[in-house]
């Protein structure tokens, strides 16, 4: 068994693995000024962006949740590995060999249960893919052709074949090293009476991949009448695959995704294909369950969506109840999204895999083009079941449709819903409208509750964080006085426990011009949870400088901290003096008077110093 992984090839991974491009395979980062990105958060669910990114530190922080840490703690995070499992997942991507201080290299396939599960759902991967072109998968390729699909289709998505045998792949996979438990463990086959059989058999094989575009899990579709089974067959879950945490496709839209702030939700895995090859890029597809929250948290993070409202989410549906019924489960999670929200439904009913077949790719991009707000497609599906050549099948309609237009959270759109829904249904008086959807919104919200207040923040506190911000990310802005001051200056305890870990790290005298090894040498220090977050917290914050003004706020920060000293100081002499009869101990009396002359002197100079900030 192999030991701890070096600790140079550890900081050669961190070297090697650009932050900015690791963790903007997992959400869009864009610009934030200062050299900093910022996104949505991964780790939890935001309407606006307070995950930040600092290339330069090699540090992320989110300002919403807390999580924070470098390229490695990303990626056990995300991922959900051990540290020595989030190193060889990164060292793999940047192509370096990892050595072991007891033992010498091992290969990293001996290492981590994910590793060893995406290695042998990379082989299966491959494996399918093979046997897609051999004699036994004709009804498979059948399948393809007759949906308009070639074999660079086919090879694009890495669609495959499983055998209709009971132990190809598991015989494949073990003669390659993959344990009978692994495969169980990883959905790709199940246990039988004298070992593993294949679970997918005689079917055709979509792969399944994450944003980063591992193989995960796998959609497979039955060809073979014996087979009882279901239509499509799905990995279970695993301890890779989460179907209502997956979507097929995304590997291959994120990028337009975010390029084009859009994304299209389409039903099937034929449906992906058929838009991406028609010039519809930004395809995706549940897996096996419906559209839900954690489908959104996903999409959010690569649409960056914000309540600019730029971004766009278009669902496509089947024109027939079902697919009417499915587009108003969608609306119920519409504003989860902080973006416009459309419908585009065929009114044939085709969808977009058969629309393509029979009218073509151009159809397929016009049906994307006419996409309908899922404001509108909900309140008129709704309404269009009621007979509204009468008073009563109106009044029930807008009954019906009322809690929809409620529930829309922006007020200006939520009131020309109102007035379209007035003149769709005919009554001419908006005003009767607008108050019966007043009182639907009373009925199904109640009364809003108030948000708390946050607790004010303390001035002196708040120069505290300033001043260590800078002694993180500007240790050569504030030099030796920064570390003559006394560690009582400063108050809060997760500031001065800081400070302690600067003094334990060599002080700011040590740090040179402080950058990526500082804050990786104070991370090193910093052996208490809380530390090591305020350092990464610190790294990633924005100072509250112009770049050109940094100089002249550091040394403003430094006179405002010596000054908070020095108003203690005061108050401390005045208590003394308060303290003492001035005829009776008048020399004491005098010499104190003095001193405390002598401090609002020092702190008239360091207040109009930090004035200059």
């Amino acid at each position: 068994m192999a030991g701890r992984i070096r600790d140079v090839d550890i900081a050669l991974v961190r070297e090697r693995s650009p932050i900015a491009d690791v963790i903007g395979e997992h959400i869009q980062l864009r610009n934030a000024g200062g050299g900093n990105l910022k996104g949505l958060c991964p780790f939890h669910d935001e309407k606006s962006p307070s995950f930040n990114v600092t290339p330069e530190r090699g540090m992320f922080f989110c300002f919403g949740c807390s999580e924070g840490g470098d390229v490695i703690t990303f990626v056990e995070k995300i991922e959900h590995l051990s540290f020595g499992e989030a190193v060889e997942r990164l060292d793999q991507r940047a192509g370096i060999q990892l050595q072991y201080e007891q033992g010498g290299y091992v290969p990293r396939r001996d290492h981590g249960e994910r590793a060893r599960l995406i290695e042998a759902h990379k082989a299966a991967a491959e494996f399918y893919s093979d046997k897609l072109f051999g004699p036994d998968a004709a009804a498979g390729r059948r399948f393809l052709s007759e949906r308009g699909f070639e074999r660079a289709d086919a090879e694009m998505f890495g669609v495959g074949y499983a055998p209709n045998e009971w132990e190809a792949l598991a015989r494949h996979l073990m003669a390659r090293g993959f344990s009978a438990d692994e495969l169980v463990k990883g959905g790709l086959a199940k246990q039988g009476r004298r070992g593993p059989i294949d679970r997918f058999r005689g079917r055709l094989m979509w792969p399944i991949r994450d944003a980063t575009g591992d193989v995960i899990g796998f959609g497979a579709r039955k060809l073979i009448d014996a087979d009882d089974g279901p239509k499509y067959l799905n990995t279970p879950d695993s301890p890779l695959y989460k179907k209502s945490q997956v979507l097929y496709g995304l590997d291959l839209a994120k990028r337009e995704i975010s390029k084009r702030a859009q994304a299209v939700i389409v039903e099937g895995y034929t449906d992906v294909m058929a838009c991406h090859l028609a010039g519809v890029p930004t395809a995706v597809a549940t897996c096996g369950t419906s559209f839900g929250e954690e489908h959104i948290k996903i999409l959010r993070r690569f649409l960056l969506d914000q309540a600019e409202f730029r971004g766009e989410v278009v669902f496509t549906f089947d024109g027939d109840a079902a697919g009417q019924k499915a587009a108003l489960r969608a609306f119920a999670d519409d504003q989860k999204f902080v973006t416009q929200t459309y419908v585009a439904v065929q009114a044939d009913g085709l969808d977009p895999c058969d629309l393509r077949i029979k009218q073509g790719d151009a159809a397929v991009r016009d049906l994307i083009a006419g996409r309908e707000p899922l404001f509108q497609f909900a309140i008129r599906s709704t309404i269009a079941r009621y007979d509204l050549r009468s008073n009563e099948g109106k009044i029930a309609a807008l009954d019906a449709a009322a809690p929809i237009v409620a529930g829309i959270k922006d007020a200006g759109l939520r009131k020309r819903y109102a007035i379209d829904l007035d003149r769709w249904l005919g009554f001419m008086d908006e005003r009767f409208v607008i108050q019966r959807i007043s009182d639907a919104a009373q009925t199904q919200q109640g009364r809003p509750q108030r948000a708390p207040r946050p607790a004010p923040v303390d001035p002196n506190v708040r120069v505290e964080a300033e001043l260590l911000k800078l002694a993180v990310q500007r240790p050569a802005l504030l030099g030796p006085r920064f570390d003559a001051l006394d560690p009582q200056a400063f108050t809060a305890p997760e500031h001065l426990a800081l400070h302690q870990v600067i003094v334990a790290a060599g002080g700011l005298a040590s740090a040179g011009p402080g950058g990526r090894g500082w804050v990786d040498r104070l991370v090193e220090h910093a052996h208490a949870e809380g530390a090591r977050a305020l350092v990464t917290r610190f790294a990633v914050e924005a100072i509250q400088a112009d770049s050109h003004a940094e100089e002249r706020y550091a040394a403003a920060m430094l006179a405002a901290i010596e000054a908070i000293a020095v108003d203690r100081a005061i108050a401390q002499v005045k208590s003394r003096i308060q303290r003492l009869n001035p005829v009776e101990e008048q020399q004491e009396y005098n010499r104190l008077f003095g001193e405390l002359v002598a401090l609002e002197q020092q702190r008239r100079v360091l207040r109009d110093r930090a004035a200059g900030s």
